[in-house]
């Protein structure tokens, strides 16, 4: 087979005006950006609201193993494969992140025969989008400095900011850094340090917000930090809120691509969806929910993580109901939670992983079970993608196709990747099914819940925890932003991806255990409060094989080592 960056090469394109037109998008609604991809004005959403509503369906998967389940790869070609059935499908994904894609996880455009292109666009800056936010935030940075520099008239605490730069890159050794050192016109010195764009708070607003209008209040309540009084200081008081606005009018547009298949696809904002809400951007679903027969957006890691903040928060602020949800499963994945094997990421598979085992699959099936009744928890019909590996065997996939059986929920075995849309199409009908049937979608918890409250919710019926343990340092910062009048905000736990519990080592579907929460933080314009559980990084480090190490150009200018 040949590789993904070959397949994506060989792909015949169709002008995007034409993909456009699929969705009934007007040419005077596109800013082409090269041939690659295209702006969508916002003006699309009012225009396309009389068109019939689409089918709304959010993929997410079982625990991934460090390698990932492939729901990007499933996502594409579930999109595909509604194609083979005779309907439009609609793809909504986040863009990639430079930082993965030159560290171990390499890009995100999907795979195999079912990706977006050019991948190398998608990867590597697309737009701009990811430059822009990143320079949004750290102008709020450079004000904050500049402020405490020109006499604090603001009495902002230094030691209570809690705003810092973002990159988008891997870089461990800007953690935890030192500002301000040098003479007396360097600033003021003090400890911060960076977060990777994705992490920042001005991906995640702009991936919620509704307009530009919303992108601008919601930009103004950003809190930076207190003063020594303990009352917030936010980004409107320092008078920056609309220069980050305005650098950002572009790229709250969505961006146009399209599969190996010619289906339209949605590429917008990348928050993270450990640490932020881990889904494509509301504007962007506003937008597709008109434009075809069926929208299908992903939302990253677990259905205990992305798809949690993407029925508690992101259908919170579009206002949209999805009518199914794709639960993403593999035979390495369901392996791993035997607690057998462990799998590292950037190394190759233990090679006993690969031999016939359905009974190790059946092992790790509790985390399957899991993440099946955490999307019907939330109303919604789940239906099982076995995202299929050439490695696999059949009893294995037979395995989960029992544990379904038992579950009373539809799957299938989808061979998207080697075999594009046609390898997708049965899956396309199961969804489609499932989309026909009545959908009883709710919120995990209501909005006047206290915020611990929210969190106790969460942990119970998502990650099986018995309660939680706070910490002093966490109970005072609850208490502060019930006071402060951000208790009606939903929360939006950070915590690993690779367990259902804190503990990334622990697999499968752990019980008697309780989550701990050390720190809880508010990203007030975002519109959610987040509660800091385990050790978690907002700066990935590089491996000691990065990706970097392999992307080049060869003799004829093309990049090579994307994967």
């Amino acid at each position: 087979m040949l590789s993904d960056l070959a397949i994506s090469r060989a792909a015949v394109r169709r002008p995007l005006h034409e993909v456009a037109a699929d969705m009934g998008i007007a040419p005077h609604l596109l800013e082409p950006y090269g041939t690659a991809a295209a702006k969508i004005s916002l003006a699309a959403i009012d225009e396309l609201k009389s068109r019939p509503r689409a089918k709304y369906v959010v993929v997410t998967a079982i625990t991934p193993t460090p390698l990932g389940s492939g729901k990007t790869t499933t996502t594409v070609g579930l999109g595909q494969g509604f194609g083979q059935i005779g309907k439009l499908g609609i793809v909504a994904i986040r863009q990639p992140s430079m930082g993965p894609t030159f560290g171990i996880k390499g890009g995100a455009a999907g795979g195999g025969y079912s990706q977006v292109v050019p991948m190398e666009a998608l990867n590597l800056h697309l737009t701009g989008d990811m430059h822009a936010v990143t320079a949004a935030h750290n102008l709020l940075s450079a004000m904050i400095g500049n402020h405490l520099h020109k006499g604090n008239r603001l009495g902002l605490d230094p030691h209570e900011i809690t705003w810092r730069r973002v990159l988008d890159v891997n870089d461990r050794e800007l953690r935890n850094i030192v500002t301000g050192l040098g003479g007396a016109d360097d600033g003021t010195p003090r400890q911060t340090g960076f977060d990777i764009s994705a992490a920042s708070e001005v991906m995640a607003l702009l991936s919620l917000c509704t307009s530009l209008r919303d992108l601008r209040e919601r930009m103004g309540r950003i809190v930076v930090g207190s003063t020594r009084d303990g009352e917030p200081v936010t980004a409107e008081m320092l008078k920056v809120a609309g220069a980050m606005t305005a650098m950002l009018t572009d790229a709250i547009k969505p961006n146009l691509m399209q599969t190996v298949e010619q289906t339209p696809v949605l590429v917008h904002c990348g928050p993270f969806g450990n640490i932020a809400t881990g889904n494509s951007s509301v504007v962007a679903d506003l937008i597709g929910i008109h434009a075809g027969d069926y929208l299908v957006t992903e939302a990253g890691f677990g259905a205990d993580i992305g798809a949690e903040k993407f029925f508690n928060i992101k259908c919170r602020a579009s206002g949209l109901t999805p009518d199914a949800a794709v639960l993403v499963a593999t035979v390495r994945d369901l392996k791993t939670h035997s607690g057998k094997y462990r799998v590292v990421a950037g190394r190759p598979l233990p090679p006993e992983m690969l031999a016939e085992n359905p009974d190790d699959v059946l092992a790790g099936a509790a985390n399957l079970r899991r993440q099946i009744a955490n999307v019907r928890r939330h109303g919604v019909t789940p239906v099982i993608a076995v995202n299929a590996f050439p490695t696999d065997h059949p009893s294995e996939h037979r395995a989960i196709l029992d544990v379904a059986a038992e579950e009373g929920v539809r799957a299938t075995i989808s061979h998207h990747f080697t075999d594009g849309g046609k390898g997708a199409a049965e899956l396309a009908e199961a969804v489609a099914e499932a989309c026909a049937e009545p959908s009883d979608y709710h919120r995990l918890y209501p909005d006047d819940l206290p915020l611990v409250d929210k969190i106790k919710v969460i942990a119970r019926e998502m990650y099986g925890a018995d309660g939680l343990d706070v910490s002093p340092l966490a109970a005072r910062q609850l208490e502060k932003y019930e006071r402060a009048g951000y208790g009606s905000l939903p929360v939006c736990i950070a915590k690993t991806h690779l367990s259902l519990s804190a503990d990334p080592s622990i697999k499968g579907a752990p019980t008697g255990w309780r989550l701990p929460v050390r720190e809880v933080r508010a990203s007030v314009g975002a519109g959610f409060i987040y509660p800091i559980c385990g050790d978690m990084r907002t700066m990935p480090g590089l491996s000691s094989a990065p990706a970097a190490e392999i992307i080049d150009i060869d003799d004829d200018g093309q990049i090579v080592g994307l994967s």
